[in-house]
């Protein structure tokens, strides 16, 4: 039951942190690490399906709401297109990644590769979380 809890809790934390509402799933992921008591696989898993579902919800919002044309819009587009669906690696910048998430949806990439970029862009945030967590832990005792 305690591991389900600690599943559920990270996959609503990294759901909330990939939309454009304010979290801290990495400080959660850190904090259940620490405990010890979940399997860092499927904690890691947990984290990154969430932030991969919130990050395809900015997705879809970006399909379903205009954005309005700029000097700083039609520089970004431009950069976008260059890149394509795998600027979507950089998902996981705060703020930055929620924009990417929005434009790719709005220049309606493809689902799949959007999909892929996105899914490897947020797991490899969370591996590198876990991993220097987990360093750290050995590190200190």
């Amino acid at each position: 039951m305690n591991e389900m809890l600690s599943y559920g809790s990270l996959f609503a934390s990294s759901f909330l942190s990939a939309t454009l509402l304010p979290g801290s799933s990495e400080l959660l992921l850190a904090t259940l690490l620490l405990n010890g008591t979940t399997p860092v696989s499927g904690l890691v898993f947990a984290a990154a399906v969430g932030n991969t579902l919130g990050g395809l919800t900015n997705v879809i919002l970006g399909r379903l709401l205009p954005l309005r044309r700029g000097r700083w819009h039609d520089t970004a587009i431009a950069w976008l297109r260059r890149l394509g669906p795998a600027a979507l690696l950089f998902s996981w910048l705060p703020l930055i990644g929620d924009l990417l998430c929005v434009l790719a949806g709005w220049l309606r990439f493809s689902w799949l590769p959007v999909v892929l970029f996105l899914a490897i862009g947020k797991t490899l945030r969370y591996v590198v979380v876990a991993t220097a967590t987990l360093q750290g832990m050995a590190w200190w005792h």
